[in-house]
């Protein structure tokens, strides 16, 4: 496993993540989020992202407990959650990151985890309606407080960014760290070009999220939706179309002889991919199984054989 600086800090992160974005409380329970974990662990991964939103606050209870059962010491992985959308129905609670919501937020997601702290909390969206300067001394105050270690952004645009940035300078506050965007061989435009800028004169980082496209690019839609699949979940119809498209369909097969040239799978070449890119502190992973976990962490002997020049056939490749 590599371990990179998390952005312009000094805290390190291993290159593949795990998340619980779906899966916990959707797919699966405790047992099966504890052997899913401690599989990423044993590959060795050191940071498990979450969110107040996944399952409506389920997910973090349920990563609580894993981590409670699994007994790793607290100084020995990292564990984050996002703030923005609430699950509580009030005008003060949801789709803001106004004060009052991210303090209450990051208290109640603590609770959820069962930890004192966070290591980092993400504003999971922006808010044009919440003054800039109002959010970021929230999250630096949250950090003051040692509630998180530190804070960053996600799906924020480069200008967002660098404003809160700006602000924190001048003000004297705890600034951001590091993005989470989506990322993967079909979503390249705001890493690669709108984030350039700010990656080479900050060092901000990224812990990335949808390698895969949400199973696109894994090449296991192509015979039609498996069942116990991500698009196969009630409530997902709008990706089940997505993960159908004909015409993706094929232009993802076409990544397939690449991979077999390789001795990999197509999630494993899509994954080790999204490693190269240097503002990418960690690729977050997602799994339903066991097996899942495995697999996707079979990327770390792939990265090394992913140079330069099968980099640019796998781009060319997708059109």
């Amino acid at each position: 496993m590599q371990y990179r600086r998390l952005g312009n800090s000094g805290l390190k992160v291993s290159a593949l993540g795990f998340g619980s974005w779906v899966t916990f409380d959707t797919q699966m329970d405790l047992t099966p989020a504890l052997e899913c974990m401690q599989a990423a662990r044993d590959a060795g991964c050191n940071f498990f992202d979450n969110a107040e939103a996944y399952a409506g606050g389920r997910s973090e209870e349920i990563m609580g407990r894993a981590l409670r059962e699994l007994g790793w010491p607290r100084w020995s992985y990292v564990v984050t959650t996002k703030l923005y959308w609430g699950i509580h129905d009030d005008p003060n609670m949801k789709f803001t990151l106004n004060r009052k919501y991210l303090m209450h937020g990051i208290d109640g997601s603590l609770e959820r985890f069962g930890l004192d702290f966070v290591d980092v909390v993400y504003c999971h969206r922006s808010d044009p309606n919440t003054p800039m300067l109002e959010t970021v001394r929230a999250m630096s105050d949250i950090v003051s407080s040692g509630r998180a270690l530190y804070w960053g952004t996600s799906e924020w645009s480069a200008d967002e960014i660098r404003h809160a940035i700006d602000l924190a300078e001048l003000h004297h506050l705890h600034a951001p760290i590091t993005e989470q965007s989506q990322y993967n061989l079909i979503e390249r435009r705001r890493v690669e070009k709108e984030y350039a800028r700010l990656h080479a004169e900050t060092g901000y980082g990224n812990t990335i999220w949808s390698p895969l496209a949400s199973g696109l690019l894994t090449g296991k839609y192509r015979d039609g939706v498996p069942e116990g699949s991500r698009a196969a979940l009630e409530g997902y119809e709008w990706l089940r179309d997505r993960l159908t498209d004909a015409d993706a369909l094929a232009r993802v097969e076409s990544l397939r002889p690449i991979a077999d040239r390789l001795g990999c799978s197509m999630s494993q070449l899509a994954i080790a991919w999204c490693t190269r890119h240097p503002m990418v502190s960690s690729v977050i992973t997602g799994a339903s199984r066991v097996e899942q976990v495995r697999e996707n962490f079979g990327a770390l002997e792939v990265m090394d054989a992913l140079d330069d020049a099968v980099a640019e056939e796998m781009v060319s490749a997708l059109g």
